[in-house]
């Protein structure tokens, strides 16, 4: 019956093929959306920045540029997730935090606080808390482990 299955190398291959094409497929859409970025903000600034009369549009002005390098951003620590994935061969929970946190972080930019209730606020900073409290404890479970390692061989912290 093993031999209907394809080989372990042959899985680890097909593995990596994939996970090269999600990596080459990441780094074209983080390349079209850069280009589109600058794009943008050389559109709209020629429109716009005459147009900016308040602090307010300033404002809404900032954080849709910081938004969308936020989602830069993103997509860079997505290429990064799939990469530790190709040398570990397991999912890094802190770079996942880390993405969440860049995402909610860009959803917070782009929150009307006037139209918005409490409660979705609420949420929100719920769901900042737990995140970076998951990051604090991955990190420090990480120098936990990497202190216990030294002194089982022999090192200084």
């Amino acid at each position: 019956m093993s031999d209907l299955w394809p080989s372990e190398r042959a899985n680890r291959l097909f593995a990596r093929g994939v996970l090269t094409g999600v990596q080459v497929l990441l780094m074209i859409l983080i390349a079209i959306g850069l280009l589109d970025l600058f794009y943008l903000l050389v559109r709209r600034l020629g429109d716009r920045i005459v147009a900016i009369d308040s602090v307010g549009e300033l404002q809404h002005a900032m954080q849709h540029g910081f938004a969308g390098i936020l989602l830069i951003l993103i997509g860079l620590e997505l290429i990064e997730t799939v990469r530790a994935y190709v040398h570990e061969q397991h999912v890094r929970l802190e770079i996942v935090l880390i993405v969440a946190m860049i995402a909610v972080g860009r959803h917070i930019l782009e929150i009307d606080l006037q139209a918005t209730d409490g409660t979705t606020l609420a949420g929100i900073a719920a769901l900042t808390l737990a995140l970076t409290t998951g990051y604090f404890l991955i990190r420090k479970s990480a120098r936990g482990k990497r202190g216990a390692a030294n002194d089982e061989h022999g090192a200084s912290p």
